[in-house]
């Protein structure tokens, strides 16, 4: 891990691209490609810091759920950032691109807990029974570094690309949904743009969610009841512009939309 002073610096270059809506060289060019643990510390310095000013977490996103995006970033494992309350958008709504940066669409399954999770050895039975429900949603991930040049530690110092996400109004059980083979179709603008099915997450959304249940308590930091887990992409995630909408429908699941203005 490079030293703070190096944190801090890297840190506040991307705090500096989102006020300034001026995207950053890419921050491998300092860390490298390999030392997550630096990554994940301008992450976590940058988030503390908007929960000092009032932010709250709200639950955890999982990126690199894709076999073809971690051969693309040269990586064999997912990674994780933080949601805040002020990422939400509800149902239906719009959102105006000046608030975003390089935004685009993805759509995924996405859990509420009803208990937490703090055990490092965590069984695949244990977080389906601390599973209270599955949701449809669409996360619109934003990237801070230049034309979305970015390796592993490009996206995890960035909060794993995060920027807004919206949730449907279904809660389902999970004895009521294959997770597996539930498919997935996105629209943009009455267009399909994205497709796929559960099992393109990792196998499951629900093996995604087990790795970062896992990753999280052996960090002393564990998932809690009541947070929103985005589970992982399903298809290929979509560029955004204004006058765009965003309509993801699921199998037993149902809709989940979004507008840019």
């Amino acid at each position: 891990m490079i030293a703070t002073d190096k944190v801090q610096q890297l840190a506040k270059q991307l705090r500096e691209a989102i006020s300034t809506r001026t995207a950053c060289p890419p921050l491998r060019d300092v860390i490298g490609v390999e030392d997550l643990k630096t990554a994940y510390a301008i992450q976590e310095l940058n988030n503390n810091l908007l929960i000092e000013k009032g932010a709250r977490v709200v639950g955890r996103k999982i990126g690199l759920t894709s076999k073809a995006v971690q051969k693309q970033l040269g990586v064999d494992q997912p990674d994780y950032g933080a949601l805040l309350n002020t990422m939400e958008i509800l149902n239906g709504d719009t959102i105006s691109v000046s608030e975003l940066m390089q935004p685009k669409a993805e759509a995924e399954i996405a859990f509420v807990l009803k208990s937490d999770l703090t055990e490092p050895n965590l069984t695949m039975a244990e977080l389906i029974s601390a599973i209270d429900y599955a949701v449809a949603s669409i996360e619109i991930v934003g990237s801070r570094i230049e034309n979305w040049n970015i390796k592993i530690t490009d996206t995890v110092a960035d909060n794993a690309s995060a920027s807004h996400f919206v949730i449907g109004h279904r809660p389902v059980k999970l004895e009521n949904i294959d997770l597996v083979n539930c498919a997935m179709v996105m629209t943009k603008n009455g267009e399909k743009v994205s497709e796929g099915k559960g099992a393109a997450c990792l196998g499951s959304p629900l093996n995604a969610t087990l790795w970062l249940a896992k990753t999280m308590a052996a960090l002393g930091t564990p998932l809690r009841a009541g947070e929103l887990i985005l589970s992982g992409a399903l298809g290929p995630m979509a560029a955004v512009a204004a006058g765009d909408v965003f309509v993801a429908e699921f199998e037993g699941l149902g809709s989940v939309s979004v507008g840019f203005c």
